[in-house]
């Protein structure tokens, strides 16, 4: 490898990142497409493992154009790492949805990972005049955004499916028996209500009648002491 200024020194560095990154996921993205029952979830990942193989070729190019070499020393450690971590997805989880949630769980957090990556890269190139680089890494940057928020309404999707899949209906509502509880002491309190306000009256009579009984015997005793 040639002799790099600072400035496509920097640019290889972090284009090298994002190589290695690309070359380990196509790894993870094969052994959750093994796992993964047919249907749209896996017919995106099959698209998106396609899209990844492709960012690593346009990534790798872009190196070479700069004066890098071909596969870096970290593309290689990113590429023994998925290797590693390839068995491991084959384990997780109890049940069918379970496993597929877990696996898109780990697919949004490392798309997220490359958005930031890329967007460090994209910014990186228009800092240092680079419109070639920031082209790229902009347009990649905008499929992993697409494959982030296919996987969120995914995850939403798979969540419901391991709750109808492993909770019984009669546990997803046992809150409700508590509100008829609640709407019955309420109703007994309002009929309390309205007993008191219904009494109210009667009871004003007869405290007015006992007061006016008070009043009259001091004056019956004045009679009796005059005769």
């Amino acid at each position: 490898m040639a002799d790099l200024n600072e400035r496509d020194a920097k640019l290889v560095q972090y284009l090298s990142e994002a190589y290695g990154k690309e070359r380990e996921l196509e790894t993870a993205l094969q052994a959750h497409i093994a796992m993964t029952a047919k249907g749209p979830y896996k017919k995106r990942l099959q698209q998106h493992l396609k899209e990844t193989k492709a960012h690593a070729r346009e990534v790798e190019r872009r190196i070479k154009q700069l004066g890098g070499g071909g596969q870096t020393l970290q593309s290689a450690v990113g590429k023994l790492t998925a290797v590693a971590k390839g068995p491991l997805h084959a384990i997780r989880g109890d049940g069918e949805q379970e496993k597929m949630l877990k696996n898109a769980k780990t697919e949004y957090f490392n798309e997220h990972e490359e958005i930031a990556t890329y967007l460090a890269i994209e910014t990186l190139a228009e800092k240092l005049s680079d419109s070639e680089t920031a082209k790229l890494a902009r347009a990649i940057r905008r499929e992993e955004e697409r494959m982030a928020s296919f996987l969120a309404g995914q995850i939403k999707s798979l969540t419901g499916a391991v709750v109808r899949e492993d909770i019984p209906v009669s546990l997803r509502r046992a809150a409700k028996p508590r509100r008829k509880k609640a709407k019955k002491a309420s109703a007994k309190q309002s009929a309390a209500k309205k007993t008191t306000r219904r009494k109210g009256p009667a009871a004003k009579k007869a405290g007015g009648a006992r007061k006016r009984a008070t009043k009259k015997r001091p004056a019956t005793k004045k009679r009796a002491a005059k005769r």
